[in-house]
């Protein structure tokens, strides 16, 4: 039997597996009674296909040549992880502000587990919609074009993507509780990490004084990689992380992911009390 470690001392490693699991589980539970979360993952990204794959795929194209359909999928998979930050951290404001952050000091339970198994349950929801979304995306006209393990590949590297953009959505219910505002700052997030970005069209299409925020957004790093893996069409546009995706890649991600991670964790060690 797993015997938890005391509140607020650090946890042994399966201890802390066990009770990130625990709270994960208590998330997913929590879908049954709230499915629009897994709704509201889809359709964005079903929304960008219909609008910009079908409706107006006449007036777009790829620099270098392609089909659109299987250029703008990538770019729609990611807003797929990118549709997860405002419910990670409404539920995460919603947990400080009910209360169950409070019941969960009283309990041998350590603190980075809470966090972790939020961000594990939500990882779990978007891969279901992920999920869709590729289904849709085949029924729309989307094919990869190499291998199997190429394109399992760019799969893991969007389910990456995803959970460190959960913790962007940890850190935004840490520091702001109200639920009106966490709504409109992950919207406004989704939007421009999408369309800041070559997740739809060559950033070298873009104003040149937004172009080099678009070429280091984690987003273009994350669509150009996959698409690449995929053996879609790809537009690199001859800058650096464009040319140098993986390198550009594990910057960007990476720095979101570590400075998300250690600013929750700490915000929440102030939060909990």
């Amino acid at each position: 039997m797993v015997t938890l470690v005391e509140t607020g001392r650090p946890a042994a490693p399966l201890a802390l597996v066990v009770e990130s699991l625990a709270v994960a589980g208590r998330r997913l539970r929590r879908l049954r009674r709230a499915p629009g979360r897994l709704v509201g993952i889809i359709m964005n990204p079903l929304v960008s296909m219909i609008v910009l794959g079908y409706l107006f795929r006449g007036s777009l194209s790829v620099t270098g040549g392609g089909g659109y359909q299987e250029y703008i999928f990538a770019g729609v998979a990611a807003q797929a992880g990118l549709a997860g930050i405002g419910p990670t951290a409404v539920a995460v404001a919603e947990d400080l502000r009910g209360g169950l952050v409070a019941r969960f000091r009283s309990l041998p339970i350590s603190r980075p587990a809470v966090l972790i198994g939020h961000t594990l349950g939500d990882l779990a929801v978007g891969l279901i919609g992920l999920a869709v979304v590729t289904l849709l995306g085949v029924l729309f006209g989307w094919r990869p074009d190499n291998g199997l393990l190429p394109v399992l590949a760019g799969f893991a590297l969007l389910a990456l993507f995803m959970y460190a953009m959960l913790w962007v959505g940890v850190l935004l219910g840490l520091f702001s509780r109200n639920l009106e505002t966490i709504n409109v700052v992950a919207g406004l997030v989704t939007v421009l990490f999408s369309f800041l970005s070559n997740a739809f069209q060559s950033v070298d299409r873009l104003p040149s004084g937004l172009r080099a925020l678009a070429e280091w957004n984690p987003v273009s790093a994350v669509v150009t990689r996959t698409r690449e893996l995929w053996g879609n069409p790809t537009s690199t546009g001859g800058s650096f992380p464009s040319e140098h995706a993986s390198l550009a890649l594990a910057v960007s991600l990476g720095t979101v992911f570590v400075l998300t991670v250690v600013l929750s964790l700490r915000r929440y060690r102030t939060a909990a009390r």
